[in-house]
C-alpha cells in the first residue's frame, strides 16, 4: 500500500512540475532564437541598407526601416517576431503617402481586397492586412528543422521586391495610376 502511494505522489507531483519545465525551456529555446536572429540582423541588415533594433515595447520583435532603391513605397516598415510557438514571423507594412497603407481608408476597399488575395498567390511573401487593417506583406517560418540562416536571408533580400506591388495597389488605395511613381 505505500509503494502504491509513493509511485501516486510521484506521478502527481511530476504531472503538476513538468508544465513549468517545458515553460522555462519553451522560454530559453524562445531566447535562444532571438539572440541567434540578432546576430544574423546586425550582420545581414547592412546588405539590404537597414538597420535593425529590438523593439522598446516587445523584446521578442526587431524593427527596421526599408528607405533605398523603392520607386512606389515610401518605405517598408520591418517587423520581424519570435514566437512563443517556435516560429519566426515578418510583417513587413507598405508605407505609401507618408503613412501605412489601410484598407478602410482605400479608395476601393473590396478591389484592394482582392489584390490583396491575388498577389498572395503570385508573390513570394504573402499579403495581408492586420486587425487595424493596416496593409502588410509577410512571411513565416518554424523552426522545427532548424535556424533558418540562409531563408531568412532570402527574405530580406526580397524585401524590396515587392515595391512593385505598391504600384499596382495604387489605383485602389488613391485613385492614382499603376506603375512607377517616382524614379529610383
Amino acid at each position: 500500500m505505500q509503494r502504491i502511494l509513493v509511485v501516486v505522489l510521484f506521478v502527481l507531483a511530476t504531472i503538476s512540475v513538468s508544465p513549468v519545465y517545458g515553460q522555462q525551456d519553451d522560454e530559453a529555446v524562445r531566447n535562444r532564437t532571438r539572440e541567434r536572429l540578432a546576430q544574423l540582423l546586425e550582420k545581414s541588415g547592412p546588405g539590404i541598407n537597414v538597420t535593425f533594433s529590438q523593439s522598446q515595447k516587445q523584446a521578442y520583435n526587431y524593427v527596421g526601416m526599408l528607405r533605398t532603391g523603392l520607386v512606389n513605397a515610401d518605405s517598408f516598415e520591418i517587423v520581424i517576431s519570435v514566437t512563443p510557438k517556435e516560429t519566426i514571423g515578418f510583417r513587413i507594412y507598405p508605407h505609401y503617402n507618408k503613412g501605412y497603407i489601410n484598407v478602410d481608408r482605400a479608395k476601393d476597399r473590396a478591389a484592394l481586397m482582392r489584390l490583396l488575395l491575388r498577389l498572395s498567390d503570385r508573390a513570394f511573401l504573402f499579403w495581408g492586412a492586420d486587425e487595424s487593417g493596416d496593409v502588410f506583406t509577410g512571411y513565416t517560418f518554424t523552426l522545427e528543422s532548424g535556424f533558418p540562416d540562409e531563408a531568412i536571408n532570402i527574405v530580406l533580400k526580397s524585401i524590396a521586391n515587392s515595391d512593385k506591388f505598391v504600384g499596382e495597389l495604387r489605383p485602389f488605395i488613391d485613385g492614382s495610376s499603376a506603375g512607377a511613381l517616382k524614379s529610383p
